[in-house]
């Protein structure tokens, strides 16, 4: 009987073993479409990306390139539901089972509305969307600004509604491309040389409808950053009225379309020659009054100055002096009517009393002819002594030429 000899097995290196299943996994599997959740997401300083791709069964590492991940049109995050495209390996060093990643898109949502919703979120976190932060645009503006392609449609109805609507108004054209890589920055570019221009009053950025793909270059935060920074008000008409755009939402004033934009830019000629009207008649009802008040001001004034002035003065004292003079004269006649009614009166009873009165009935005075001494009886005068006699409306001159004594209780002769 034979013996067999036994066969040595065959002893592998670790490197040898991960090596070989890494190839086989490439050969046998290959590229493949992989569902599941984005965890542990990391994006390190050297634009890779690397996550977890996992389900409630287990969990699958994968790496994103930095030359892939540029392509990729949203920002991959935890909890994000996504379909990975890439190639089935190991990574050696350690071991472990990866996914290359190729492509990765969101599951069940458009990688654009993915990332359009994630920049939404973040700029208005910012505060880039505040209604606070508006501006109105100018009434009637110097110049407007247009941001937009100058092949598209968007530039004609532009300039169709400005010609009708208020075409003395220019229009500054900055030309850019509104779709396409790089789009964006061109746009965001063209914003900023317009705001440069100090003789733009308000600034354009408008263009027709499309995909979502097709705004993408309106869906950029170096748009929505340009238009914060621009110096005077946007107003931003991109796609159609259902369209929203990042460009819409950063915009002062947002447009259902280019045309609504450049209503919105220019008030229409008729209704502008109507405010303008009611304006000068706001403005001469203003002047009017204005000019009233001031010349009753002025007639105040006049009146103040004219109460103040040496002249009115004088007036009033010598109307004073008048009044004071007619008091005084008055008076004075007053008093001298009242002196000269007294002085009849004084003068009647004067009269009543006076010798000369009794005169006229029959009575004389009898005065020496020699100093007129009234001669009141006998021993007053002597034979021979000249009187002087007054009666009634007469005076008689007499010599005494014999005295005649009369007794007691001897009655006169007559």
């Amino acid at each position: 009987m034979s013996q067999e000899v036994a066969a040595a097995p065959r002893v592998y290196a670790v490197g040898e073993v991960v090596s070989g299943v890494r190839r086989l996994l490439e050969d046998r599997v290959g590229r493949l479409w992989v569902v599941g959740e984005l965890r542990d997401v990391k994006r390190p300083p050297s634009g890779h990306v690397y996550f977890q791709l996992a389900d409630d069964a287990g969990q699958l590492r994968a790496a994103l390139f930095r030359a892939d991940a540029r392509r990729v049109a949203f920002e991959p995050e935890d909890g994000l539901e996504v379909l990975a495209f890439g190639d089935l390996t190991v990574y050696e060093p350690r071991g472990d089972l990866q996914l290359v990643v190729r492509a990765l898109e969101p599951r069940g949502v458009g990688a654009f509305q993915v990332a359009f919703e994630q920049l939404r979120r973040r700029l208005e976190a910012e505060g880039l969307f505040d209604p606070a932060h508006k501006r109105r645009p100018p009434a009637l503006p110097a110049r407007i600004g247009v941001v937009t392609s100058p092949s598209g449609a968007a530039l004609r109805d532009v300039l169709e509604v400005t010609g009708r609507r208020l075409p003395s108004v220019p229009l500054l054209l900055a030309p850019t491309r509104v779709q396409g890589a790089g789009a964006d920055r061109e746009v965001a570019a063209a914003i900023d040389a317009l705001s440069r221009h100090t003789d733009v009053s308000v600034v354009l950025v408008v263009r027709g409808g499309g995909s979502l793909e097709d705004l993408q270059a309106f869906n950029s935060e170096a748009v929505a950053r340009a238009i914060a920074a621009c110096r005077v008000p946007v107003i931003a008409g991109v796609g159609h009225e259902v369209d929203v755009t990042i460009a819409d939402l950063a915009a002062d004033v947002r447009a259902p379309t280019p045309s609504a934009a450049a209503e919105l830019a220019l008030p229409e000629r008729r209704a502008l020659a109507g405010e303008l009207r009611g304006a000068f008649a706001a403005l001469a009802t203003a002047a009017r009054e204005r000019l009233d008040a001031a010349a009753a001001r002025l007639e105040r004034a006049e009146r103040a100055v004219a109460a103040r002035s040496p002249q009115a003065r004088l007036h009033l004292q010598r109307e004073q002096l008048r009044a004071c003079a007619r008091a005084l004269a008055s008076a004075a006649r007053g008093r001298a009517e009242r002196g000269h009614r007294r002085l009849g009166e004084s003068a009647a009873r004067l009269e009543a009393l006076s010798p000369l009165a009794v005169l006229g009935r029959g009575y004389s005075l009898v005065r020496r002819a020699r100093d007129l001494h009234i001669v009141r009886g006998a021993e007053d005068v002597g034979v021979g002594e000249q009187l002087a006699i007054r009666v009634d409306r007469a005076d008689l001159e007499a010599r005494v030429e014999r005295v005649r004594g009369r007794g007691p209780g001897e009655k006169d002769a007559f």
